[in-house]
């Protein structure tokens, strides 16, 4: 009896011992849910794999640039998922293989995921993808806003369908000071010109001379282009300019002949800022490589001087006027949503007053019924103007 009940307690103890063990190991590899995402990664992007026919991780620099790129994401339910980004005209975005955004051209967007996402698929992963088929989307521009509910914002998450989930981009509170301070030092640099080069910034202020009708060779006309004030200027002016197009959130790099050489992040103020300003006074000295060019080959080499100078004055004048456009829209962009128009305007009258008083110095030397000064005014003035007004006024959705 005694070896029977001996039996089976070793018995009991091997059972309880298997069983034990079987739930730790149970307990040890049982696979855990996933954690929903609070963004986009960036390092998470998807290629489709044709050979295999699955989804592969992304690696730049060893996969080469493809037109789609996938991503899975997770909305949590009444929690916006505002997704930014940089758009080349005619990138679109799909979630779960609906086309829910087209980019009509190039600018600065916002889509919330989470107010176009299917209802029946709360907190469980969606399939992003975007597809850009003429070039390559700006996949360092993706980056996600993701709100918590808060208990005043309960009675409006019923009926997100009434918010349009597209809106402009426009300046954070944090880019609005560090452009103010650009603004400012812009300010104190202007102001440093004025004690330092009086007299020589005075001939370039003369407005009467601007709108004069006089053919007599002016002051400024008459002297060399590429002086200490005129180079400072320019820079002041392209600081100024550039100024503007940040604030504008103008995003050169969304366009697809650039979009591998300008690669600055949006949060980068100060750097698309210098960047800005580099170009556009890559832009200006420029100019005069191609006066110089094309009045050769038109044969119009007795304007090349009047041509740059004119087109100088007429620029540094009204530049002027961008840091006032800068600091208006700064003040108003929050409370008036169309002050983006009338900055964009601003530059627009900028861009045309210039070639419009270039065209009536050189009419005062040769008239423009010459086909070859037209000709050669169509190259170096309204063919630039058109490819500026491009790249600059005309990059917002309609």
């Amino acid at each position: 009896m005694l070896r029977h009940l001996g039996r089976l307690l070793a018995a009991g103890w091997l059972l309880w011992g298997v069983g034990g063990a079987s739930l730790a190991r149970a307990g040890e590899y049982r696979p855990l849910p996933p954690a929903p995402t609070s963004g986009l990664a960036p390092d998470n992007w998807l290629l489709h794999d044709v050979a295999g026919n699955r989804l592969i991780l992304y690696l730049p620099g060893y996969h080469a640039l493809a037109h789609t790129y996938y991503q899975w994401v997770r909305l949590l339910p009444r929690q916006p998922f505002r997704l930014s980004f940089s758009a080349a005209p005619g990138l679109s975005l799909f979630l779960d293989n609906q086309l829910i955004f087209t980019a009509p051209s190039a600018g600065h967007y916002t889509v919330d995921l989470a107010a176009v996402a299917p209802a029946a698929r709360p907190g469980l992963p969606h399939l992003l993808a975007v597809w850009q088929p003429e070039g390559y989307p700006v996949l360092t521009s993706f980056s996600t806003e993701v709100e918590m509910p808060t208990p005043g914002a309960a009675a409006t998450a019923a009926a997100p369908a009434l918010a349009s989930p597209l809106t402009l981009r426009v300046p954070t509170r944090q880019s609005d000071n560090v452009l103010l301070v650009l603004l400012l030092v812009l300010g104190l640099l202007y102001g440093v010109v004025r004690a330092t080069y009086p007299v020589g910034l005075a001939r370039i202020l003369q407005v009467d001379e601007l709108f004069g009708s006089s053919a007599e060779p002016q002051a400024f006309l008459a002297r060399p282009a590429f002086t200490w004030l005129n180079l400072t200027l320019v820079g002041l002016f392209s600081l100024s300019l550039a100024l503007l197009l940040t604030a504008l959130h103008t995003d050169l790099s969304s366009l697809p002949l650039l979009q591998r050489v300008l690669k600055v992040p949006e949060s980068a103020i100060v750097a698309r800022v210098s960047l800005y300003t580099g170009l556009v006074v890559s832009f200006i000295v420029g100019k005069y490589l191609l006066v110089e060019l094309l009045s050769y080959i038109f044969d119009l080499r007795l304007l090349v001087n009047i041509h740059y100078r004119e087109f100088l004055r007429t620029t540094l004048l009204l530049g002027l006027l961008l840091p006032l456009v800068s600091l208006f829209y700064l003040g108003l962009n929050a409370r008036w949503p169309g002050i983006v128009g009338v900055a964009n305007a601003c530059v627009l009258l900028l861009l045309t007053a210039t070639v419009l008083r270039v065209a009536r110095t050189l009419h005062q030397r040769a008239s423009l019924l010459n086909l070859h000064l037209f000709a050669y005014l169509c190259a170096t003035e309204v063919l630039p103007l058109a490819v500026l007004l491009k790249l600059i006024v005309f990059t917002y959705p309609a």
